[in-house]
């Protein structure tokens, strides 16, 4: 019952997952270097493509696009000057601010028009018990 129950939550989340990234109108990669300069702050493209689990040629590609719409700026690493040190500019984190905005009332919407208000307070209450399993697997 355990084992049908993890592999149930990670069926359905990842289903999640998928389909709130379909109503993304920026390419994942780009995005997810995006949302993780906002929450960690500078970093390389190696270090990036460590965190998403990619090439660096990968990461590569998505900085450059990044670093074109003016979305990223690049600047020397103050410790090993080979590197660029990124960072997310104004513009690029107003654009994240929007996609992050687009997902949420997507599946807002989606709430909304699927679950009865019971079924939404059973979900609400259900959102804190996954932050602490996330919290767990995570150690954050």
């Amino acid at each position: 019952m355990k084992d049908e129950l993890a592999e149930d939550l990670r069926q359905v989340i990842g289903e999640l997952v998928r389909a709130v990234r379909a109503a993304d109108t920026m390419p994942s990669g780009e995005a997810a270097i995006l949302g993780h300069l906002d929450r960690g702050g500078p970093r390389t493209t190696a270090d990036l493509a460590h965190l998403r689990g990619v090439t660096h040629q990968s990461a590569a590609k998505s900085v450059k696009e990044l670093l074109g719409n003016d979305w990223v700026r690049a600047e020397p690493h103050p410790r090993d000057g080979r590197k660029l040190l990124l960072h997310i500019t104004d513009h690029g984190r107003t654009r994240l601010q929007q996609e992050r905005a687009q997902r949420a009332t997507w599946l807002n919407t989606a709430i909304r028009d699927t679950l009865s208000s019971d079924e939404q307070q059973r979900l609400r209450e259900c959102v804190s018990l996954l932050a602490r399993l996330t919290t767990r697997m995570t150690g954050r």
